[in-house]
């Protein structure tokens, strides 16, 4: 079992939540409200990494991240190293792959909170925001798990695109998903199939608290 790099693999799922899930509470809402024409353009934006192949937007990732791309350039200007095979670029890469996994849940959940229990608040006098706090959070937090859940577990198991941005240096952009194609290349099945199996059981603990809470929620 390649211990750095299952660790590596939890710190970079935790990372890509704790940015995505509070993006999503907003993108979500925004999107759940919007009658407007460009919708659908918005949508599909959010959309296109679940169709884009991984080598594909690991590409375009890699450009846009590299050394010789102003993104790259600034950021190496600021923080003294390049976005690129680091933790950094690792994590930049999680979290537009995973950016579908996260959105898609919250919105549909606060799709499905009634417009008028949103409109008895304003009338009551609640703000915006204290509607969205009090209201939208608490009939919507199933989504919210699922979110969480799908995220999480995704970014477990993510290895094309984090592949070609992060490479794999060992402790330092080596996640178990890559740890286990080495693994496997190397004939070592033994440490791949505990690394698989290791990842397959947070990915079904993942799923099933999500179903858990979001059955419990129903029953409710």
């Amino acid at each position: 079992m390649d211990w750095s790099a299952f660790g590596l693999s939890l710190k970079l799922a935790g990372w890509t939540c704790a940015i995505l899930i509070p993006t999503a509470l907003v993108i979500g809402r925004l999107l759940a409200g919007w009658k407007g024409p460009l919708k659908g353009v918005a949508e599909a934006a959010i959309t296109l990494p679940l169709v884009l192949p991984p080598t594909v937007l690991g590409y375009y990732l890699l450009v846009g991240m590299g050394a010789m791309s102003p993104l790259g350039r600034v950021w190496e200007s600021v923080f003294g190293q390049g976005l690129v095979f680091q933790f950094s670029g690792l994590l930049a890469a999680s979290v537009l792959v995973n950016i579908p996994f996260a959105i898609q849940p919250v919105q549909r959940a606060m799709e499905a909170v009634p417009a008028e229990v949103r409109e008895a608040a304003y009338v009551s006098g609640l703000s915006r925001w204290q509607t969205f706090r009090r209201i939208d959070l608490p009939l919507a937090w199933p989504g919210v798990f699922s979110a969480l859940a799908l995220t999480f577990a995704h970014t477990l198991g993510e290895f094309g695109v984090v592949l070609m941005v992060g490479g794999n240096i060992e402790g330092q952009t080596r996640t178990a998903a890559i740890a286990i194609y080495d693994r496997a290349q190397a004939f070592d099945t033994q440490a791949a199939g505990a690394m698989a199996a290791a990842l397959l059981a947070f990915s079904i603990a993942a799923i099933g608290v999500s179903y858990a809470l979001t059955g419990g929620r129903r029953r409710g």
